[in-house]
């Protein structure tokens, strides 16, 4: 059989270029795929910001977004040291819209995650350095906030330990270390009023929530200290702005509205529970107690007599030395 020469030909063409091919180092797969990553997720967070932007956001489509860049960042070297600046500073970015995004779905669970993802890149823990961030202690201000909101006074004086000194005058860091000092002082007027001066709009969130835990606290108190109150003095001890609100918060603490008064159930039906004191039995005991005491009383006297007679009829030694001399015994 002959062979074609115009085919051994190729052939030939084919071995000469095989150690070239060969030569060529394979294209990493970093190199494939975080290029076209990272330009792919930079564009869908200029996307985002500007839906998020928006006079009336839609949150669920930018949840959407942000679920997506999520998976974008498992490619970008999430919270990896070796990661470069661009890819740091769109990873902290993504986590602080994420963040804003949370507190505007109300999701406090999501924005607790967020912030402690966060902290890995406030606290210039990345081998990159990265420049401040403008959203840094507006966020770390709002998590102090929910800390409060949610009664963890340990967590909040931990987590402001962790905020630099010099930044604790800082208008968003100020904010909810007046509210603490208010709380603790029992100044809840103080707190109410804070709502005029948030440093921020998202701030609003969280007074709410912790104006709805004094309102249950000062209900608390309200059960103990009084059968029944009229619904214009629980409205303003209650700090609520209408009396509807004040009987949709009796409904939910099980109280009972007889015409314009509140009657706290709970109340009277812990009195009706109560023990009563049996009197008679006590007066007869303490008077018991007192006929006992009474007759040591007189039965020291008693000893003091014969001793002092024992010292004047037969020299002895002074009763203040008999009396040392028996305690040390």
């Amino acid at each position: 059989m002959t062979r074609c020469p115009t085919h051994h030909h190729k052939h030939h063409q084919h071995l000469l270029l095989l150690p070239t091919l060969l030569s060529r180092s394979p294209p990493t797969f970093t190199a494939i795929l975080t290029k076209p990553s990272l330009s792919s997720a930079v564009a869908l967070f200029e996307t985002l910001k500007k839906d998020f932007s928006a006079a009336t956001p839609d949150l669920k489509k930018c949840g959407q977004h942000l679920s997506t860049l999520k998976l974008h960042l498992t490619q970008l070297s999430f919270l990896q040291p070796t990661a470069s600046q661009k890819e740091l500073l769109l990873t902290r970015e993504i986590l602080e819209l994420g963040a804003q995004h949370a507190i505007k779905s109300h999701d406090i669970p999501a924005f607790e995650r967020y912030i402690s993802q966060l902290k890995t890149y406030y606290t210039a823990s990345t081998a990159t350095p990265l420049p401040a961030s403008q959203r840094q202690y507006p966020l770390l201000g709002l998590n102090l906030l929910r800390l409060l909101a949610q009664n963890r006074i340990a967590e909040f004086h931990t987590e402001l330990e962790q905020i630099d000194p010099d930044q604790l005058g800082n208008l968003y860091i100020k904010h909810p270390i007046s509210v603490e000092q208010s709380l603790m002082e029992g100044s809840y007027n103080r707190v109410w009023n804070s709502k005029s001066n948030v440093p921020g709009e998202e701030y609003l969130f969280f007074i709410d929530i912790l104006m709805g835990t004094i309102r249950n606290e000062i209900g608390s108190c309200a059960e103990k200290a009084y059968e029944r109150l009229p619904i214009s003095d629980a409205q303003t001890l209650l700090y609520f702005k209408s009396a509807k609100e004040v009987t949709d918060f009796a409904a939910q603490r099980g109280w009972t509205v007889s015409g314009s008064s509140i009657v706290f159930v709970t109340q009277q039906a812990t009195d009706a529970g109560k023990l009563e004191i049996p009197a008679p039995k006590v007066i007869r005991d303490a008077l018991s107690y007192a006929r006992e005491l009474e007759r040591i009383g007189e039965f020291i006297r008693f000893r003091c007599i014969v001793k002092l007679t024992l010292w004047f009829q037969f020299n002895l030694p002074s009763p203040i030395t008999l009396f040392s001399r028996e305690r040390n015994t």
